[in-house]
C-alpha cells in the first residue's frame, strides 16, 4: 500500500497541448512549437505532455489568403505526418459558423476529460475523433488543455477590440497559455500592461525559441504568388500538394513533385542496377519485398494525401450515470454569426451526461 502511495505521487499533471489558427499554409515552425513546448515540460519534470491538436479555423473567418478548410485540412495532415504525437482537428471547420477561441478549448477540453471518465466496460458504438491522444485511460487524473501560440498571439490581446475581456480571462484562468517567444522580446511587458494576464500570470508559461525562424504563411504565400522559390521553407508533400491544387496564385516555377525517399524504390534500384539481383520467386527476393512493404515509410506514403480527419476505432463515450470524478462541462452558446469577437457569449455550466461528436 506504502508502496503505492509513493508511486502516486510521483506522477506528474498531465497536459495537452492546441494550436489555433488558420495554417494557410501550415509551416514547420508551426510544428516545432509543439516540440519546444514539450521539450520545456519534460525537460524541467513537471508535466507530462500527453498530445498535440492543430485546429484551423473554419472558413468563415474570413482573411485574406485563407485557403478552403479541406485543403488546409490535408496540408495540415501531410505537415505533421512525420509526427507521432501532433494530430489534427477538424471539429472547428466542420460547426455551421466561426468558433471563438475559448469555444474551442472548451469542446476539446471537456471531451477529453469525458473520455478518461468514461466506463472501459461499454460497448462500442461511436467513433473517436482522430486527434484523441492514445492511452488516456492508462490513468484516472484529468488533462488540461493548454493554447499553444507564439508572443504575436500575446501581443494581440493588447489590440482595441480584437478580443473581449471575458474571454482573455476564460482561456487563461481556465486552460492556460504556453507562449513561444523570440530571443530579446520582452513578453513579460505585455502581461505587466494587462490586468487580466497580471492576474492569472501563473497561468502562462513563457519559453525563449533559442533557434529563430521568422518564415511565415503570409510570407510563403507572397513568395508563391510572385513565383519565387519557397523550396525548404516548407513540407515538400505540403508544397507538392499547393502546386497540385494550385493554391495561392502559385506561379513558382521552382515547385516540382516531391521525390520519393530512394530506400522507398529499394527493389526497383536493385532490380535494375545489380546484375546479381535477386529474381522474383527467390526466398531473399521475396523476403525484401515483404520487408519494404511493411516499413513505416512505405505505410506513411500510402496514407499522404487524405483529408480530414481519420477516426481511429470504436468506443462507447459517455454515460448516461455520472462516474467518478465526472467532470462539468462548460458550454458556449453562440449569439451571432459574426468574427469580431466582441460579442457576449452566454456561458452555462451543467452535469455532463453524454458528449455529442460532431
Amino acid at each position: 500500500m506504502s508502496g503505492f502511495i509513493e508511486e502516486k505521487s510521483f506522477m506528474l499533471p498531465r497536459v495537452a497541448l492546441i494550436a489555433c489558427g488558420c495554417f494557410s499554409p501550415p509551416t514547420p515552425m508551426h510544428m516545432r512549437l509543439f516540440e519546444i513546448a514539450r521539450d520545456y515540460f519534460e525537460l524541467r519534470g513537471t508535466h507530462t505532455v500527453v498530445g498535440g491538436i492543430i485546429s484551423p479555423t473554419h472558413d468563415s473567418y474570413g482573411k485574406k489568403g485563407l485557403a478552403p478548410a479541406l485543403d488546409r485540412c490535408a496540408m495540415i495532415k501531410l505537415a505533421a505526418q512525420s509526427s507521432n504525437w501532433i494530430r489534427l482537428s477538424d471539429w472547428e471547420v466542420h460547426q455551421p459558423q466561426w468558433m471563438r477561441t475559448k469555444a474551442v478549448l472548451q469542446y476539446h477540453q471537456n471531451y477529453l476529460n469525458n473520455y478518461i471518465n468514461s466506463p472501459y466496460d461499454e460497448e462500442p458504438n461511436e467513433l473517436l475523433p482522430g486527434w484523441l491522444p492514445p492511452g488516456l485511460r492508462e490513468r484516472r487524473d484529468p488533462i488540461r488543455l493548454k493554447l499553444l501560440c507564439g508572443a504575436d498571439l500575446l501581443e494581440s490581446f493588447a489590440v482595441p477590440g480584437l478580443w473581449s475581456d471575458e474571454d482573455i480571462e476564460e482561456i487563461v484562468a481556465n486552460h492556460g497559455l504556453v507562449v513561444i517567444t523570440r530571443c530579446g522580446s520582452n513578453p513579460e511587458k505585455f502581461i505587466f500592461d494587462s490586468d487580466v494576464l497580471t492576474k492569472y500570470q501563473q497561468n502562462i508559461t513563457l519559453i525563449t525559441n533559442w533557434v529563430p525562424n521568422e518564415v511565415s504563411s503570409s510570407l510563403v504565400r507572397r513568395l508563391l504568388s510572385r513565383g519565387e522559390s519557397v523550396k525548404y521553407l516548407l513540407d515538400d508533400l505540403v508544397l507538392n500538394y499547393i502546386k497540385r491544387q494550385g493554391l495561392y496564385n502559385v506561379k513558382s516555377k521552382y515547385i516540382t513533385d516531391a521525390v520519393r525517399p530512394d530506400h522507398l524504390n529499394f527493389n526497383r534500384s536493385y532490380m535494375d542496377n545489380n546484375e546479381n539481383a535477386i529474381k522474383p520467386g527467390n526466398e531473399q527476393s521475396e523476403q525484401l519485398m515483404e520487408d519494404e512493404s511493411n516499413s513505416p515509410l512505405r505505410q506513411q506514403t500510402a496514407r499522404v494525401f487524405c483529408c480530414g480527419e481519420s477516426s481511429r476505432t470504436n468506443t462507447k463515450l459517455l454515460l448516461s450515470r455520472p462516474g467518478p470524478g465526472q467532470a462539468v462541462q462548460v458550454m458556449t452558446v453562440q449569439s451571432k454569426n459574426t468574427i469580431d469577437g466582441l460579442e457576449q457569449s452566454q456561458p452555462k455550466k451543467q452535469k455532463i451526461a453524454k458528449v455529442q461528436q460532431v
